[in-house]
């Protein structure tokens, strides 16, 4: 746990986070798509064939919506160059707890970006810290803000810095930006269920999030698990991915915001199944794994419209 006299919370809410870019390439969304599902079933698969290949004469390939969270990689605590001031953690036990995103306008296929970090909340738990860093991501050749992603992060031992029975607490956003979702008790307007692979990990973790966590099975072990496990970010993909194709018939730029709460662990090849319930322009939606029956995900995705076909 932190020494409560070690740490200074205005230090964190006044310190200047680094402006790191962020540059991709259309391979990298094609990579990312295959890293979340996509064509994993079918490869000719007519609603996702355009995140990987130019089809139909297309001049540039589709950008999944929840490929802007990748943007959010340099503002993690946990390997990549970015000093907390303060705050202790060992990174192994590092949980990622919710991810909200914003979505501006389309995501293009490729773009160089630069992103401004901030905090964005700070809260004592005893035990834990939850750290939440806000990214905003801007094509540099426009200057056009492109999306947001808001980043919670549980720390494990890094709790304790306050007074237990006032215990420090900051946001500078909106409550109902990322509320607890609260899941319908009605039949789901839609299900889909799609599976992961052996080697799905593996295969994320090429877009950039490296955390051993995913590929080590030493590291799983020392922070609780029997094996590595997928990454968050990757089953929210899924969930997202299956709301596109059963909700948006296949349009990726009907959706306008995404907001994910990481209930549990998956692991690779364990079948995802994504319920969801449509209230006006949003999602409600929750992703389960069959073999255990266990909810890992819930949250909601808001979009500009309805496809007409609804």
């Amino acid at each position: 746990m932190a020494d409560s006299s070690s740490f200074d919370p205005q230090r964190l809410l006044s310190h200047k986070f680094p402006e790191p870019d962020f540059n991709y390439t259309e391979r990298d969304a094609a990579l990312y798509a295959l890293g979340i599902g996509a064509c994993g079933r079918d490869a000719t698969d007519s609603d996702e064939l355009k995140y990987v290949y130019d089809e139909k004469g297309q001049q540039y390939i589709q950008v999944l919506p929840t490929f802007a969270a990748l943007f959010s990689l340099g503002s993690q605590p946990n390997g990549f160059d970015l000093a907390v001031p303060g705050l202790e953690f060992d990174p192994r036990l590092l949980l990622h707890g919710q991810q909200y995103i914003e979505i501006y306008k389309p995501l293009p296929s490729k773009a160089s970006l630069r992103n401004e970090i901030s905090l964005a909340g700070l809260h004592d738990k005893g035990k834990a810290a939850i750290l939440e860093l806000e990214t905003r991501s801007y094509e540099k050749e426009s200057g056009e803000l492109l999306c947001m992603n808001r980043t919670t992060f549980y720390l494990r031992g890094a709790g304790g810095f306050s007074n237990p029975s006032d215990p420090y607490s900051y946001s500078n956003y909106s409550s109902n930006q990322s509320s607890v979702v609260r899941i319908p008790e009605s039949q789901p307007f839609a299900v889909l269920e799609d599976c992961t692979q052996p080697s799905q990990a593996l295969l994320y973790r090429l877009s950039g999030d490296y955390n051993s966590l995913h590929a080590d099975p030493m590291v799983a072990k020392v922070a609780g698990f029997d094996k590595p496990i997928l990454h968050g970010l990757c089953i929210l993909g899924y969930a997202v991915r299956a709301i596109i194709k059963s909700i948006c018939k296949g349009d990726p730029t009907m959706v306008k915001g995404i907001f994910g709460r990481f209930l549990l662990h998956v692991y690779p090849g364990e079948t995802s199944v994504t319920e969801m319930w449509l209230e006006g322009l949003r999602v409600i939606y929750q992703t389960s794994v069959k073999e255990r029956n266990r909810a890992v995900l819930s949250g909601y995705v808001d979009l500009h419209c309805l496809a007409p076909s609804l």
